[in-house]
């Protein structure tokens, strides 16, 4: 079975990755081109859904060439960033709009309006989410009303709707496969998570037309066979599920309690409720974690909308640094923020909040600051969010005592120890990091009978480092206690 590769497409909002795993979870070949982001106005976010497409098959290529002819993989697992929405037409496959992006919040005044109305209570109770422009509902509807002619080509059934994984299952198979997985219809706000199916009230509220939206497959399944023209050999889809949800098979949190966070451009903690569909009460999501057999396991989780994304923006906006990675070496050079704190509201806050309004800020600031302090806090303001989302979480009656990190500020030896610092718990990061990509791929092994189950996934997961806290109560309290009143600050 060693001798087996599987191949991952990793589409994420900053890049399009594609890596080439052995079913002992080894990379065996990678690729990863970046694209630019798009911001056509204040809290809006777009992508040009060719360059999706163009930047996934480069990279599709490149690593089933660096793997070799003798490697050719058994089949296809894609991960994709979230909520994102393409709306393409069905007779040439071309998108009708660029793509919204999960972080755009264009749509916030239409999920106020409907809130107003009194809708949130259905929307939350068969969806597991919240009234909140983070969702594709509001961002489908935007695209028909907003590109001429596309409500109507709609209602006529020439047009087809989808996240970014079933708009590449659509070219990767010539247009033979409109299709998604649960984890992704679980986040469009259309979609019954307790029946397993689009919901034509929630279609109405929203004004989408269900002649648009996608089947809905099993996470590992049939997704159809990549046609041999594309990426020069035909090759099945077995596996798909969101980013957040791949990163939860990769990190192996099969068992209801385990927990994982992933810090991309966000940061999504995500926690294993099993069979039972946990209503929160806390402003947390209820979302589909898998669906294998066509059984749905369930999870609850918070969203951070910027994370490593408030990195960047240190490099690239105020170019306090020139390389991501040189962010933990300035901020061991300090010994505390002074008093410092960055609140990356760049496109409101997420979970627990829900403040599409509210907008970034950097509180504190002394003539002795400077950009050690600035970039410690800005990793700090990852710590802090997630504290938040924990915080929710046992407040729902759900208080792990460990932590399963990845994602590309888990690389970082300081931050892990902040977070187990702040969060007062052991932190653990695994052997393998590439836990979405594996994740995917992992399905994509288990749909094509590689895999006998979820044990022989489970099976691979290894632990790397582990991180316990250090912080005395007090310290840690007045550090939480100066986060929260600088939150209150760019709150509206």
């Amino acid at each position: 079975m060693t001798h087996d590769t599987l191949l991952a497409i990793d589409q994420g909002t900053s890049s399009s990755r594609a890596i080439v795993f052995s079913t002992s979870g080894e990379i065996v070949a990678t690729a990863q081109q970046p694209f630019e982001q798009i911001f056509p106005a204040s809290g809006w976010v777009e992508h040009d859904a060719e360059v999706i497409w163009a930047t996934t098959l480069t990279t599709g290529r490149q690593a089933l060439r660096k793997a070799g002819a003798g490697r050719t993989p058994k089949a296809v697992g894609i991960t994709n960033q979230r909520e994102t929405t393409i709306v393409w037409d069905r007779r040439t496959g071309a998108p009708i709009h660029n793509a919204i992006v999960w972080q755009d919040r264009r749509t916030a005044q239409v999920c106020r309006d409907l809130e107003a109305q009194g809708h949130e209570a259905m929307v939350t109770e068969r969806t597991g989410l919240r009234l909140d422009p983070y969702f594709s509902a509001t961002k489908l509807a935007w695209i028909l009303d907003h590109v001429d002619g596309a409500r109507e080509a709609a209602e006529a059934g020439r047009l087809a709707f989808g996240t970014v994984d079933c708009f590449l299952i659509w070219r990767l198979t010539g247009g033979k496969v409109h299709a998604t997985d649960a984890t992704n219809a679980s986040r469009t706000a259309l979609y019954d998570i307790r029946k397993g199916c689009w919901d034509a009230d929630l279609c109405a509220l929203f004004r989408v037309p269900m002649s648009v939206l996608p089947e809905v497959r099993d996470s590992a399944g049939d997704f159809g066979v990549t046609d041999e023209d594309v990426l020069g050999v035909a090759l099945p889809i077995r596996g798909v599920a969101g980013d957040q949800q791949a990163a939860l098979v990769g990190q192996a949190c099969f068992s209801a309690g385990e927990v994982k966070s992933t810090y991309g451009t966000g940061a999504f903690l995500v926690l294993n409720t099993g069979e039972e569909l946990v209503r929160s009460q806390n402003r947390l999501l209820t979302t589909i974690a898998y669906q294998v057999g066509g059984k749905a396991t369930y999870a609850l989780e918070g969203s951070i909308l910027s994370a490593g994304s408030t990195i960047q923006w240190l490099r690239d906006g105020l170019g306090l640094f020139s390389r991501a990675s040189e962010v933990e070496s300035l901020a061991r050079s300090v010994g505390d923020t002074g008093g410092v704190y960055l609140l990356p509201a760049f496109t409101g806050l997420g979970a627990p909040y829900w403040d599409p309004d509210a907008r970034g800020g950097i509180v504190g600031l002394t003539r002795a600051s400077g950009r050690a302090e600035i970039a410690r806090a800005g990793l700090d303001s990852a710590v802090y969010q997630t504290r938040d989302l924990l915080d929710a979480m046992a407040a729902d009656g759900v208080a792990p005592t460990r932590l399963r990190v990845d994602g590309g500020m888990a690389e970082n030896g300081f931050f892990l120890q902040r977070l187990a610092d702040i969060l007062n718990l052991t932190v653990i990061r695994p052997k393998v990091t590439e836990t979405t990509a594996f994740g995917a791929a992992a399905l994509a092994g288990l749909g094509a009978g590689l895999f006998g189950s979820l044990d022989d996934i489970a099976a691979l997961w290894k632990s790397d480092v582990e991180c316990g806290p250090q912080m005395k109560d007090q310290a840690r309290d007045a550090e939480i206690a100066g986060w929260r009143a600088a939150l209150a600050r760019v709150r509206t």
